[in-house]
């Protein structure tokens, strides 16, 4: 295990720690999730936390989760989610940040929008600055997409669609398309977010801005960052 995978299993760890038992629990994707799951586990082995359901956002932690002994739940199948630790593609200092890296961003939203507390692991290299050096993933309907495809490039944001390693379109879960809009750094995020949010056909953005309540960062020096928002 390399020095930086030793330090994303202590973040990992110090977010396990934050489960409650008899609680709902989210659960996103990533290297540093996946370090999560194990010390979940771990700590479910040693003291059972009798969790009342867990969600996830793809099926490499629900695999990971069984493998640990939970049961995952479908998202529909609960009316709340207490804590939802994920990981992020880019974190800022305001604790808004880019998610959707891989291709779940509308389940990954849909889990945190429906979390009391929203907690985000990551490694030092996802911090920045100014939200960018990073695709924005648009998730958009098929019926629309080169329409939407069109107006993203006359309005500067540089729309690339995502393609699977043979060269087709990638396909989310839910049937639609993904547009990644390479301009970095980001227009102002907040306004950025609204106009996506009111163009027609776009399902989801991954802008999460003003969503997560913590971050843990494992930092190159050694330590673990823990930002809270203000």
């Amino acid at each position: 295990m390399t020095t930086q995978d030793e330090l994303k299993q202590q973040a990992a760890t110090q977010a396990a720690a934050m489960v409650q038992p008899n609680t709902v629990l989210g659960v996103g994707t990533g290297s540093t999730v996946a370090f999560f799951i194990d010390a979940l586990g771990a700590r479910n082995r040693e003291e059972a936390l009798n969790l009342t359901a867990i969600v996830t956002t793809s099926n490499r932690s629900k695999q990971q989760l069984e493998a640990n002994g939970f049961t995952v739940s479908e998202l529909a199948e609960v009316d709340h989610v207490d804590l939802c630790v994920d990981g992020a593609d880019r974190v800022d200092h305001q604790l808004d940040g880019i998610k959707g890296g891989g291709g779940a961003l509308t389940l990954e939203k849909n889990v945190a929008i429906n979390a009391h507390h929203n907690v985000w692991i990551v490694d030092e290299s996802k911090v920045v600055d100014r939200l960018g050096d990073f695709p924005l993933p648009v998730e958009v309907l098929p019926v629309s997409a080169a329409q939407n495809f069109r107006k993203f490039a006359a309005a500067g944001l540089q729309p690339e669609f995502r393609l699977r390693e043979d060269g087709t379109r990638y396909v989310t879960h839910y049937g639609n398309l993904i547009i990644d809009l390479a301009v970095s750094p980001l227009p102002i995020p907040q306004g950025l977010a609204s106009y996506l949010d009111s163009t027609v056909g776009v399902v989801e953005h991954g802008l999460f801005l003003g969503m997560t309540d913590e971050v843990l960062i494992a930092q190159a020096n050694g330590t673990i960052a823990h930002w809270t928002r203000r």
